[in-house]
């Protein structure tokens, strides 16, 4: 099995992003952790990046910690620099992303909740059950990519400031682009569903494009781009994002969908039926640009020094 060893290349261009994606489910327990290199949740480097601000400026860690769908802990931290410590290991502020010898993926943070600044101290140790994934091309023509890591994975979840310690199902991947998301790609939803002995991903997204599925077992990780699918039941969050209104996997109905966050132009979505596990994105990038949502990003935001 082809696993994991170095650190995929990071972005240094204007306008360019990277982010290692992880999420965790685990018990009652779940966790989302994201290092990102050109935040795209910092209004700092959406208007940065057009006067020639570099993305590896803009790093930031973000961890949430969620008990029976009701948010717990909530980091956003943004940083001025991020390192490169070894071919296999980063660090922003003094959090750290690993992937070691033994093909085990770590995410360890160290940080403070945004805004109010209580520290939190979370590990995240992901065992891969899959090989990795093959980079994809999310739109024709476009340079936005996608691949996942470790799709499934066996997880552990320990978070030292709140006494958690949880084993479950994990899931890793990595986006990748060489411009600002929003100036051409407008946004998707994605979803990834751990059934008993796979874990398959959807991705959506805008203008006609076909979506993709990803389907991960562990003799292989197999990506198609699928038909238009048929539509399917959507409400309006508060803030006016339409998101689905249930989850699902193909013809499968996971349940309906328990939103985790709420924002102006991006939402997490939750459900679980039996040994199906479902965990989705909504992301409207445009929305993001605009100066009234930028200015409402500060407040989830923490600015840290460099390490």
């Amino acid at each position: 099995m082809n696993s994991l060893r170095d650190i995929p290349a990071l972005p240094g261009e204007a306008g360019a992003y990277r982010w290692f994606y992880a999420d965790v489910t685990a018990g009652p327990f779940s966790a989302v952790c994201i290092f990102m290199l050109g935040s795209l949740f910092s209004p700092r480097y959406s208007v940065a990046a057009r006067r020639g601000g570099r993305p590896m400026e803009y790093s930031a860690v973000n961890f949430a910690l969620y008990h029976e769908g009701v948010r717990r802990l909530w980091v956003l931290s943004e940083y001025p620099h991020a390192q490169m410590e070894s071919p296999g290991r980063l660090r922003i502020g003094r959090s750290t992303l690993t992937y070691g010898e033994d093909g085990v993926v770590r995410m360890e943070v160290d940080d403070w909740t945004a805004p109010w600044g209580r520290p939190v101290s979370a590990r995240l140790t992901l065992e891969p059950l899959t090989p990795v994934g093959e980079v994809v091309r999310l739109m024709p023509e476009l340079p936005h990519y996608w691949q996942a890591l470790a799709p499934r994975a066996k997880a552990k979840l320990e978070v030292s400031s709140l006494g958690v310690t949880a084993e479950g199902l994990g899931y890793h991947d990595t986006n990748h682009g060489e411009e600002l998301l929003g100036a051409r790609l407008a946004g998707w939803h994605w979803a990834r569903t751990h059934r008993e002995d796979t874990t398959v991903v959807d991705y959506h997204l805008p203008d006609g494009v076909a979506p993709l599925r990803m389907t991960a077992c562990s003799s292989g990780v197999h990506c198609e781009r699928g038909e238009e699918p048929r539509s399917r039941p959507t409400v309006i969050t508060g803030w006016g994002l339409r998101v689905p209104s249930r989850l699902e996997s193909g013809n499968t109905v996971v349940g309906q969908a328990r939103l985790l966050e709420s924002s102006p132009f991006y939402a997490r979505l939750e459900a679980r039926k039996g040994v199906l596990d479902c965990m989705g994105e909504v992301a409207d990038f445009r929305r993001f640009h605009s100066p009234f949502i930028r200015w409402m990003a500060h407040f989830r935001t923490r600015l840290g020094r460099a390490a």
